[in-house]
């Protein structure tokens, strides 16, 4: 049983580390939630503020691994150009950018007025 447990965060561990080390946008994503996890603190948000801005956060990171997920799945059934195929890639890159506004939304509202009367 700890067998298959520890095989399942070393897989896991795998896929984090091939999202870091071929998705520049996961990087950018990263670099930028290091920068707003280190104002949540330079701000004291209080728990509900952090709780928001976290899971916004989180939810771009998630975001992203599943849309690299989708295009990965949809290389290794087709390599050549089909619309369908280019469509599927889209509506996932779509949901990353979905994500990442409503991470700016939360931003905006939590930091706004913090940021502005500092």
């Amino acid at each position: 049983m700890m067998y298959k447990l520890k095989k399942s965060f070393h897989y896991a561990i795998n896929g984090l580390f091939y999202v870091w080390c071929t998705q520049r946008n996961m990087r950018i994503h990263f670099f930028v939630a290091v920068i707003v996890f280190l104002l949540s603190f330079c701000f004291r948000l209080d728990r509900t503020e952090f709780l928001f801005v976290m899971a916004a956060v989180f939810f771009v990171l998630v975001a992203e691994i599943f849309n690299t997920a989708i295009e990965k799945t949809i290389d290794l059934y087709t390599e050549e150009y089909r619309p369908l195929a280019r469509t599927v890639k889209d509506v996932s890159a779509a949901a990353v950018l979905i994500a990442s506004l409503f991470a700016l939304i939360v931003g905006i509202i939590v930091f706004g007025e913090k940021i502005l009367f500092y």
